[in-house]
């Protein structure tokens, strides 16, 4: 490694601390801090001025225009289903199904469900009114159950997401990966699916019990009050309206992975579904339904719906520029030749297969903040050793993938999302989310090589 590229290391290590100490020990707020550290971090590297400041436009935008746009779009949809008393209706049923104290249980086996198609961002906005829902019930009557109610309803969601998002096709990750590496997509599919539900069981439920009771979590009060609150002057939609309806922008983004396996590009379907599954739009088309399930057909009219509407951005608004500073960090590490610089140096480790893709995959995810990025340079690197005697290519996928989930830090827009909307300090993060992401990260890689001298 040469001194150039020591330096580069150094200079992040710094810079990412620096923000950590920022925020946690002198309370300045992660926005200011998280911009400072990505225009410190392009400057100190030795990037002019004007290329600093295109990184970091490059990296607020592309994250805004993803996930800012499914915050806000989420927040608008979130809005509707709470005050029509929907969310409460699910919440409800939820509480119902095998009791309070089974709720880790439940709420992780329903974001698994609903997550199959579903961006990781995109899930917890979607889930986000059902994790306040159950969770400020919890509050109110714990039902025997120990630790923050916030937490024993978010946590399990968050590792059922998480653990779809980086194992099972077609999330952006594994398909990548498979495609690198000439995997075959049923069989790692089939692979993947197995994995998750062992991985989701230890970093959802089982690990919630101990960190529930460890952690800290409080919710923005006008957040949880929004979420949690419904319009008695108008009349609640039906459960099969309100399931059909949080179901909408699902069927649509699975819709779309259903027909890039089957049907061939340029197809009209297809080119449909690419468009409509996108998850922007989805969950755009899902707000305009809402506006009718949970507005007009209840008897509200426009100026009561715009209103609603309107009033789901402010809450928001400081978790969508956290998020977008976050993004412009990940691009400038990204941008000034880190992760690069990564990637070269762990073509010296000579690891099994498996093991190197993973630990490529984790020490690029550090760095530079991006699964995807992890994982498509890790599986470009390890396209080389597809063909070697007892190497199978799908396993090699998913210990990529699971090594693209490795503890999720601040230079992570998913990182900032799980905080700001749970209302948790930075050490209660790292102390739950952060090790829910590298549970899923290490089991993922323990049942690779355990499947490795079985098939």
């Amino acid at each position: 490694m040469s001194h150039h590229e020591l330096f580069l290391l150094f200079a992040a290590l710094i810079v990412i601390l620096g923000v950590v100490v920022a925020i946690a020990r002198f309370r300045v707020h992660p926005f200011p801090a998280l911009v400072i550290g990505a225009l410190a971090l392009g400057l100190w590297s030795g990037a002019s001025p004007d290329q600093v400041l295109i990184s970091f436009r490059k990296g607020f935008g592309e994250t805004e225009a993803s996930v800012g746009v499914l915050l806000a779009l989420g927040a608008m949809f979130g809005e509707m289903l709470a005050s029509s008393g929907g969310a409460e209706r699910v919440s409800s049923a939820l509480l119902r199904v095998g009791g309070t104290k089974m709720i880790p249980w439940t709420m992780a086996a329903v974001a698994m469900i609903l997550g199959l198609p579903l961006f990781f961002e995109a899930g917890v906005v979607l889930m986000m009114p059902i994790i306040m829902n159950v969770g400020a019930r919890l509050a109110k009557d714990p039902g025997g159950l120990k630790g923050n109610p916030y937490l024993l309803a978010g946590l399990p969601v968050f590792a059922g997401i998480g653990v779809l998002h980086v194992l099972v096709p077609p999330h952006p990750g594994p398909m990548v990966a498979i495609d690198a590496l000439k995997a075959d997509m049923g069989g790692t599919l089939l692979l993947g699916l197995l994995m998750s539900i062992p991985v989701a069981i230890v970093a959802g439920p089982l690990f919630t019990y101990w960190a529930a009771t460890r952690a800290s979590a409080s919710p923005p009060v006008d957040l949880v009050a929004r979420l949690t609150r419904t319009d008695d002057q108008f009349r609640a939609p039906g459960i099969a309206a309100t399931i059909l309806t949080i179901l909408f922008p699902i069927l649509l983004m699975l819709g779309k992975a259903g027909v890039d396996l089957m049907l061939p590009a340029g197809h009209p379907v297809r080119t449909l579904f690419e468009f409509i599954g996108n998850p922007a739009v989805a969950l755009l088309l899902a707000v305009l339904l809402s506006m009718f399930t949970f507005g007009f057909f209840l008897g509200k009219d426009t100026v009561r719906v715009g209103k609603l509407l309107g009033d789901a951005l402010p809450p928001v608004a400081a978790i969508m520029l956290i998020i977008g500073a976050g993004g412009a960090l990940k691009q400038m590490l990204i941008d000034v030749g880190l992760g690069t610089t990564i990637a070269d140096s762990a073509k010296m480790l000579h690891f099994s297969p498996l093991l190197l893709g993973w630990f490529t995959a984790v020490i690029i995810r550090l760095a530079t903040g991006s699964a995807t990025v992890a994982t498509v340079t890790a599986a470009g690197l390890m396209a080389a050793t597809v063909g070697t005697p007892g190497l199978n290519p799908s396993l090699l996928a998913l210990s990529i993938g699971a090594g693209s989930m490795f503890f999720s830090h601040i230079n992570d827009a998913g990182f900032w999302l799980v905080k700001e909307y749970m209302g948790m300090s930075l050490p209660d993060v790292f102390k739950t989310w952060s090790m829910i992401a590298t549970i899923i990260s290490v089991m993922g890689l323990g049942l690779c090589l355990l499947l490795s001298f079985v098939i």
